[in-house]
């Protein structure tokens, strides 16, 4: 029988990002030590595989350097909530929509909540209606994200911020 062993073979790119072409497996691997350096896989669903010949302790330092600086300038948005009940007077709705248009425009979501006690939870129309005048008042600064929903004892919306609103709060300081 002439059965010829097969030998894995993998494309290999140099550390100057060169192509060295499709070699053999344990080729590749002393190409890669004659360097001083690892032989990475980098395409495993590759036909023939891809390797790089890389500095991977250097490769993986910097990919975690490159995650702490991106994690420095992204912003947390928090879901900070605002609640109420359906028997609210006209001046503690104003206050409430101050609240919730400066949590808005720092670039927070806010949930809306209006809580219903004992028998009012029969009427839940007017906490639908007390969230679609909170939504009208807030329209020019948020959009909603999760419409009003009864859940529980409570009905609540969620509001997100539209991002020229949140763009105006953070004025940019000048080079002068």
């Amino acid at each position: 029988m002439n059965e010829r062993i097969r030998v894995p073979q993998v494309r290999v790119i140099g550390e100057d990002s060169q192509q060295l072409g499709v070699m053999p497996t344990g080729e590749a691997l002393r190409h890669a030590r004659e360097a001083g350096l690892d032989l990475v896989e980098v395409a495993p669903t590759a036909v023939p595989p891809v390797c790089r010949i890389m500095d991977y302790g250097k490769f993986k330092y910097e990919r975690a350097k490159r995650d702490r600086e991106a994690k420095k300038t992204q912003k947390t948005v928090m879901l900070r909530e605002i609640r109420m009940k359906p028997k609210i007077d006209e001046h503690d709705i104003d206050f409430k929509v101050r609240t919730a248009e400066k949590l808005l425009r720092e670039g927070d979501k806010v949930k809306v909540s209006v809580m219903f006690r004992g028998r009012e939870i029969t009427h839940p129309q007017i906490g639908a209606a007390l969230l679609e005048q909170i939504h009208e008042r807030l329209k020019d600064v948020s959009g909603v994200e999760r419409p009003p929903a009864l859940e529980g004892r409570f009905m609540s919306m969620i509001l997100a911020p539209v991002k020229s609103a949140a763009r105006e709060a953070r004025p940019v300081a000048s080079k002068e």
